[in-house]
């Protein structure tokens, strides 16, 4: 069991002071980076491809008299002795036994054996270095989270497809709207039913599911602040985790159950899964919607396929996939990789500290690494191979990691307390990290957008026609 969860008794009777606004801007000293620039060193020395003469070891009459001498006539008979002893007597006189006219400081290279073929294939293969990314260190945006709950097991944080961010703060559930930086309540539940222990955008980035302390589930409408429907009896305890899988809402509760609802059918409990003994915290369906990731207070990370849903029914139960025990800590940072469908990444509490990757297909476990310190929420880049982590103690830190090496990139601090929840923007650029200090930071941390590709745009609103009777 992962500690330090805040109970939610303690949350209503916090001691009454000056309410601050939420989402205001925080005021902070600014972040100044170092800046640093490269240096070359001065005492290195660039010799080029030619090599001068150093006149001052040159001996010119020596040089003029090799130069004339008369050659000798191999196919001429040979020179008379005196002749020979002669020119002998005048070499050794003038050139002192020595053989070099000109002296060089250096000697010449040696010369490269690489023949035109292979340099010109070299240099077809030669590409540009991509440059490397500018990754801020310190948040772009800093805004205030008041009554926040610091509660390792709840999911409080939630980044729409319409770019507009929901956080649930207490009672109160607000919604940020990034393009206009504007903030609006949506509700505020009553006390006997609260707090607001979950959030999940549907994927028309209209409509929003809310897990309550009393197990209810509400679904909202955020275009008219209308509440659709409410879903009572799915769960015996508070609603901890959502996932949506179109038209479906997963939901995982303290009593350790996770039910799948059809939100356009009045009896909506569609199929259950029964596998973990204590909470549910962490949820996510994969990019195909074929296979469902739950992971739980008890250590335990569960892989569940829609396949086996209809083929091996139990009582209306199902039968998981995978059941993987490698973890030793609550597992709550769930997140699919967005370019194998296959690959999971998974992160483990205060008592674990670890990231590690599955294949969901054999169950396999491809890799582990230690991070030091609780690992609270996942999310992988959409257009780079990396991976972010946002921790506890000791740093409270945001880790930015490569893919599949695990080096380190980039750790982004700010935070005072562990950082509970993240959740990214819809062009992927962006991340928000909301932590127990009671601040909601917005971090450039995957770098600029790309020219967007022209798509058709999908229409998600028909699961929500038939509940516009419903008040």
């Amino acid at each position: 069991m992962d500690a330090g969860s805040h109970s939610i008794s303690s949350e209503k009777s916090r001691a009454a002071a000056a309410p601050r606004p939420p989402l205001q801007e925080a005021v902070s000293r600014p972040y100044m980076p170092s800046l640093g620039s490269g240096c070359r060193n001065p005492s290195a020395k660039c010799y080029g491809d030619r090599f001068i003469p150093d006149r001052s070891a040159m001996d010119m009459d020596m040089a003029h008299f090799l130069l004339t001498e008369p050659r000798k006539d191999k196919e001429n008979a040979a020179a008379s002795p005196s002749k020979e002893a002669y020119r002998r007597l005048l070499a050794e006189k003038l050139l002192n036994n020595r053989t070099r006219i000109l002296a060089f400081r250096n000697k010449p290279p040696e010369p490269e054996n690489v023949s035109f073929a292979d340099a010109a294939s070299s240099n077809l293969q030669a590409k540009p270095a991509k440059q490397r990314r500018h990754i801020p260190q310190s948040a772009e945006r800093t805004l205030d989270a008041p009554e926040l709950v610091d509660d390792y097991y709840l999911n409080l944080l939630d980044w729409g497809s319409n770019n507009v961010l929901s956080i649930a703060l207490g009672d109160t559930l607000y919604l940020w709207d990034a393009s206009s930086g504007s903030t609006s309540e949506l509700v505020t539940i009553d006390e006997d039913s609260g707090p607001i222990t979950s959030v999940s955008w549907a994927p028309d980035g209209r409509h929003i599911a809310v897990g309550l302390n009393s197990s209810d589930v509400q679904l909202w409408d955020t275009s008219s602040n209308r509440l659709l429907r409410t879903l009572r009896g799915v769960h015996e305890a508070r609603v901890g985790s959502l996932a949506w899988n179109n038209s479906i809402l997963t939901t995982g509760g303290m009593d350790g159950k996770i039910v799948n609802n059809d939100v356009r059918i009045r009896d909506h409990v569609v199929q259950t899964y029964e596998g973990h003994s204590q909470e549910v915290c962490g949820l996510k369906w994969s990019g195909s919607g074929q296979q469902l990731a739950s992971g739980g207070n008890d250590n335990l990370l569960h892989i569940w396929d829609v396949s086996m849903a209809s083929s091996m029914p139990s009582a209306g139960r199902n039968q998981w996939l995978h059941r993987l025990e490698d973890h030793t800590a609550a597992v709550k940072a769930l997140a699919w990789c967005p370019f194998q469908s296959n690959l999971l990444a998974t992160g483990g509490g205060g008592s674990d500290r670890c990231i590690k990757f599955w294949n969901t297909h054999t169950g396999a476990c491809l890799n582990s690494v230690d991070t030091g310190s609780q690992v609270c929420a996942l999310l992988w880049n959409k257009n780079e191979r990396e991976l972010l982590s946002s921790h506890g103690f000791t740093q409270n830190q945001l880790t930015l990691w490569k893919y599949p090496s695990m080096v380190k990139m980039a750790e982004l601090t700010g935070h005072t307390s562990r950082v509970l929840f993240m959740a990214q923007s819809p062009d992927g650029c962006t991340v928000a990290s909301a932590a127990a200090d009671e601040t909601l930071r917005f971090w450039n941390v995957f770098g600029a957008p790309e020219a967007p590709k022209p798509a058709a745009k999908a229409s998600h609103t028909g699961m929500f026609n038939s509940f516009n009777h419903i008040r």
